[in-house]
This record gives structure tokens, sequence and C-alpha cells, in this order.
């Protein structure tokens, strides 16, 4: 892992590097970000390695706002995809349905 790289530094975990190397995800210290869009709506999704848990965002049509949602109320689709690139970066996909 290199320090050269955006948001990764000698700290970073390797499970958020790992991350970061998956489509679309990128390193954040020690938590992973992705955007998406699906279903007419727009999410960030987070992972915290420190706490090992994922947190999604419904993102306001403005592309500025934000605001935290419930997993249930995430398309399947995206959870699952979600789930895939945890268990490919050596995280438990189990983490993602973690109550918060």
């Amino acid at each position: 892992m290199s320090g050269s790289e955006p948001g990764r530094d000698d700290e970073t975990p390797e499970t958020v590097a790992a991350l970061d190397d998956r489509e679309g995800w990128r390193a954040e210290g020690f938590a992973a970000r992705v955007h998406y869009r699906g279903e007419g709506e727009r999410y960030a999704v987070e992972y915290y390695a420190p706490s090992d848990c994922v947190l999604y965002w419904k993102v306001k049509g403005d592309g500025e706002t934000a605001v935290p949602v419930g997993r249930k109320t995430v398309p399947d689709p995206l959870r699952e995809r979600v789930r895939v690139d945890l268990s490919a970066a050596g995280v438990d996909p189990g983490v993602e349905e973690r109550s918060l």
C-alpha cells in the first residue's frame, strides 16, 4: 500500500485499501465510500473499518445533501452489490446487516 495514492496512507486498514480497489469505491482514511444510482435514487455507502459497519445515505436531487437511511429502505440489488464488494475485500459480508 502506497502513501502516494489518494485517500490512502500508511495507516489505511487493509480492508479499506481492498475496497478502494473495487469499482467505484475510494478510501478515505479509515473508511471507504462508494456512490450508486438505482431505481431512480442516488445513494452513498460507507464502510468504517474501526467499527466494522456499513452506513447508507440517500443523496437528494441537489447532489449536495445526504441523509442517513435505514438499510431496509435500500434496494436489495444495491445491498447485494455491497455484500459482494465487502466479501471480495475480505470483510465479512454479514456486517452489512448489522444494526447500529
